[in-house]
């Protein structure tokens, strides 16, 4: 079928696969104004034909914040204001400063496993800077209207990652369809999670924040429509999308929000008093001294320190205990501010951004975190394994989407569980974290280096399809689209890649949430996920 739509391209063929428009090609002929340079608040950003969409604009590497370094080290975000001309043409500085995590050699690996892993886990060989808050544009210059806008903020537990990933490179989701795509940058581990005594906390938060300010006040210029974007994140990032809700609920200059793999109930952030004392850990080992100190000059000698001597003493602080896997130690804080220390009480008052919402996860999310159990020599029995998926990912993502549904909030709950040969990452791994990400953006091939079948194809564009018509119209598009709303008591969980099948299966939410109850809202088995 997916040579079928390359070679005829009709209407009438795509309505029998899809609901009406909404999973319409776009061709990927070149355009006039392919490229063309716009004009924002951050200066002419120069663009460029797109390497494997020849009718979509790139831009990358535009800066939303100033660096920051000096004094800005472990502060709130400056907002840029250079007014020169910005050559997006590559990524500039890439990476915010982390600690790669090495692959180990896992028993079982499929030939691409290693690539898949080393992929999703950004050991691409990325250069790192402190200066790396900048985001970036995809978006076709054909425009009757504006175009609903994808915001996509990345995983990587808070500590790793970045946007400069195969994963999440945005052409093909822009060229297949009618939408903008933006990605960006976000301070990590202690730069964007100090628990820097008298700053302000979750800096890498407010960096996302900034981030979708700026895209709210530029990308028009884009073609894109500022009273439609949709933010969208998995893991660390599909909680940071959920945080978010309840940190901007009277201002979020959003029309909707997508959570992967991850809700503000996924995992217990930190309180101020464990990341303080993180914090000092790191000054201590860097000759800068403890709480015993004047604080300002602990964290004025810190700043003073190069990014990666930094590193090397995050790197000595004991990972967080856990019943399941070790925990990095600089995650959000419970600030009252952009974390809060109560989710299920702001929930059930309904305090938060009153967005429609789109709540996802895997059905086998472990399959991933078996290979970081092998590298840090931990063994869990398949039963922990299950409570492990249970307390992450199921079982916040089923209460994430009730909590929606008991305000009036538009809400669907959608579950992936494909396992297709050329990103399986060995023989067990399912429907693993992170796997329904090429599926979205279609970058399967880049991934793992092996392209899709003709079936993986059809349920990547249906997926895309379906996040593509949440942000044309997050209130309707996806009823639209022949998706139910969520009812715990109907057959409105969205089953995609279903045996893989290529359109979407809806089975009852119990079907999948067995052994919630037991669990009484306790994330502590999934700790480490995160």
């Amino acid at each position: 079928m997916a040579a079928l739509w390359k070679s005829i391209g009709t209407v009438a063929l795509l309505v029998t696969c899809f609901p009406a428009a909404w999973g319409q090609r776009v061709s990927d002929q070149p355009e006039k104004h392919v490229g063309a340079s716009v004009h924002t608040s951050s200066g002419l950003v120069q663009g460029h034909i797109a390497a494997r969409r020849s009718g979509v604009s790139e831009y990358l590497g535009i800066p939303y914040a100033a660096p920051p370094i000096g004094h800005l080290r472990f502060a709130a975000p400056v907002a840029y204001k250079e007014n020169g001309t910005v050559h997006g043409k590559s990524y500039p500085h890439s990476d915010c400063p982390a600690n790669p995590i090495p692959t180990p050699d896992y028993p079982g690996f499929t030939p691409q496993g290693p690539r898949i892993v080393k992929t999703f886990t950004q050991q691409v060989n990325n250069p790192q800077s402190e200066d790396c808050l900048y985001l970036n544009v995809w978006s076709k210059p054909t425009v009757s209207k504006p175009k609903p806008v994808l915001l996509w903020i990345h995983g990587g537990r808070f500590t790793l990652g970045g946007s400069h990933s195969p994963y999440y490179d945005g052409q093909g989701l822009a060229g297949d369809h009618d939408v903008v795509v933006v990605t960006i940058n976000y301070r990590l581990n202690i730069f964007g999670f100090s628990g820097a005594p008298g700053l302000p906390q979750n800096t890498g938060l407010l960096d996302q924040r900034m981030a979708v300010e700026w895209v709210h006040r530029n990308i028009a210029a884009f073609g894109g429509d500022p009273e439609r974007i949709t933010i969208f994140g998995q893991s660390a990032g599909g909680s940071s999308v959920d945080y978010y809700s309840y940190a901007w609920a009277d201002k979020p200059l959003a029309s909707g929000l997508i959570s992967h793999s991850g809700t503000a109930s996924s995992f217990v952030p930190n309180t101020q008093e464990y990341s303080t004392s993180a914090f000092y850990n790191v000054s201590k080992t860097l000759g800068c001294g403890d709480s015993k100190r004047d604080a300002h000059k602990v964290v004025a000698c810190v700043r003073q320190k190069p990014y990666r001597d930094i590193l090397m003493a995050v790197g000595k602080v004991p990972a967080a205990k856990t019943p399941a896997l070790p925990q990095p130690v600089f995650h959000p804080t419970v600030d009252g501010v952009t974390v809060f220390g109560d989710y299920k009480k702001l929930s059930a008052a309904g305090k938060f951004a009153r967005l429609p919402y789109l709540v996802t996860s895997n059905d086998y999310e472990a399959g991933y975190y078996h290979i970081s159990a092998y590298a840090a020599n931990i063994t869990l029995s398949e039963k922990a394994w299950d409570r492990f998926n249970l307390a992450a990912f199921t079982c916040p993502s089923g209460a994430a989407a009730r909590d929606r549904v008991a305000h009036g909030v538009p809400t669907w709950q959608s579950r992936y569980f494909g396992d297709w040969d050329n990103l399986r990452l060995h023989p067990h791994s399912g429907a693993y974290h992170g796997v329904d990400l090429p599926m979205v953006f279609g970058t399967a091939k880049q991934v793992s280096g092996i392209a899709n079948n003709e079936r993986e194809n059809d349920l990547s564009h249906y997926m895309a399809s379906a996040w593509v018509a949440f942000a044309g119209d997050p209130k309707e598009g996806l009823s639209k689209f022949g998706w139910p709303r969520y009812n715990p008591e109907k057959k409105t969980l969205v089953g995609l890649g279903y045996k893989n099948s290529t359109h979407a299966e809806f089975l009852k939410p119990q079907q999948v949430e067995q052994g919630c109850a037991a669990l009484h809202g306790d994330s502590l088995p999934g700790k480490g996920a995160f």
